[in-house]
C-alpha cells in the first residue's frame, strides 16, 4: 500500500474544510435561564469568592443593577443534559471528528481555548450558542503523532440575539506514535538528581543531605528547605521503612512492567519518604519494607521494595 501523495493530502485537507461552512452551523440552547443557584454552585467549585456574583448590595456598589455571572462559566448555560440527545445533523466538529477516525486519526487532544466578553450576564438572561468549525490547518507532525489543528468557534447570545461571548476551542486530532515495548519509562533525570541514579547503579540508596544543618530531604532539591543553604552532601540509606500508602495498578498496561504491579509510599526510617514498587503478596499499611536495588535494564537500576525478613 502506498503513502497519500501530495494530491490526496490536499484533496483530503480541502474535504475537512468543507465542515467550515454555514451547513454544519449547529444551535444548542441553554436548558435553564441564567440563576443564582448555578452561579453559586460555580463559584463554590472554583473557590471563586467575588462578590458580585453572589451578593447584590456588591454588585451594585460596582455598578450592576445586580448580581452577575462569572464570564467563565459561559459554557455552563448551554450544556447538555446527562442523558445527551440524538446527535445534531449540522454538527459539524462531530462530523470532522469522524471523518479524521475513519482515516486512523484516532487520538484527540485540547490544546488551548480563548475567550472574548461583551457583557456580564445576570439571572433571568436565554443563552443560546451557534457553534460552527472554524478552521482546518494543513497536517502537521508532532509529539503525539501526525494530524491536524482544528478551531471550532461557538458565538453565545442572549434573549435579545445580542452576541455576548465568543470562545474558540483548538484541538488536535492524531495518529497516535506507535508507544515502544519492552523498555521502562525512562524516570526524570537531571544534573540535580545525578547522585542518586548514579549511586543505585552502584548499589546504593543515597538521600541528599543538608551540608550545614544535616536535614535529610527526598527528592533531591537545589536548596535546603529547613536553612535555605545550597550546599550539600549524600549519606547511605539502609533502605529500611514501613508502607506508609500504596496503590495497584491493573489498567492500562505499561511498558516493562509485568501487571499488575503495586507502586508505594514508603517512609524510610532515615526521615524521608520515597516512591517505589512494591513486591509483596500482601500489601498492608504498615508492613515493614526493606529496599533491594535491581537492574532494570543496561542502564537503569531501581529500589524495589520487599517485606523486611521477620
Amino acid at each position: 500500500m502506498t503513502a497519500p501523495g501530495p494530491a490526496d493530502k490536499d484533496a483530503f485537507l480541502a474535504s475537512l474544510r468543507g465542515f467550515c461552512s454555514d451547513e454544519f452551523e449547529m444551535e444548542r440552547h441553554g436548558l435553564d435561564p441564567v440563576n443564582e443557584a448555578m452561579i453559586r454552585h460555580w463559584c463554590e467549585a472554583m473557590g471563586d469568592t467575588n462578590p458580585i456574583y453572589t451578593d447584590d448590595e456588591a454588585a451594585k456598589e460596582a455598578g450592576h443593577p445586580c448580581i452577575v455571572a462569572p464570564p467563565q462559566m459561559i459554557g455552563a448555560w448551554v450544556m447538555r443534559p446527562m442523558e445527551w440527545p440524538p446527535p445534531d445533523p449540522r454538527d459539524g466538529r462531530r462530523a470532522l471528528i469522524a471523518a479524521l477516525e475513519e482515516r486512523g486519526y484516532s487520538g484527540i487532544v485540547a490544546t488551548n481555548t480563548e475567550q472574548t466578553y461583551e457583557r456580564y450576564l445576570r439571572p433571568g438572561d436565554r443563552i443560546r450558542a451557534r457553534i460552527r468549525v472554524e478552521d482546518v490547518q494543513p497536517e502537521k507532525e508532532t509529539a503525539l503523532g501526525t494530524g491536524f489543528f482544528f478551531t471550532t468557534r461557538s458565538t453565545y447570545l442572549d434573549q435579545h440575539d445580542e452576541i455576548v461571548a465568543v470562545e474558540r476551542f483548538r484541538m488536535l486530532k492524531f495518529k497516535p506514535k506507535p508507544k515502544p515495548q519492552g523498555k521502562r519509562p525512562r524516570p526524570s533525570m537531571n544534573q540535580d538528581t545525578e547522585f542518586f541514579w548514579d549511586g543505585l547503579r552502584e548499589g546504593k540508596l543515597l538521600i541528599q543531605r543538608c551540608a550545614t544543618c544535616g536535614v535529610l530531604r527526598h527528592p533531591p532539591q537545589t536548596m535546603c528547605a529547613s536553612c535555605r543553604a545550597l550546599e550539600w552532601d549524600t549519606v547511605e540509606s539502609a533502605g529500611t521503612g514501613e508502607v506508609y500508602s500504596f496503590t495497584v495498578h491493573h489498567y492500562p498496561p505499561m511498558p516493562g512492567f509485568e501487571m499488575p504491579y503495586a507502586v508505594g509510599l514508603i517512609a524510610l526510617d532515615d526521615g524521608v519518604r520515597m516512591l517505589a514498587n512494591v513486591v509483596a503478596d500482601d500489601l498492608l499499611i504498615g508492613m515493614r519494607v526493606r529496599a533491594r536495588i535491581r537492574s532494570v535494564d543496561a542502564d537503569l537500576s531501581l529500589p524495589f521494595f520487599e517485606p523486611e525478613a521477620g
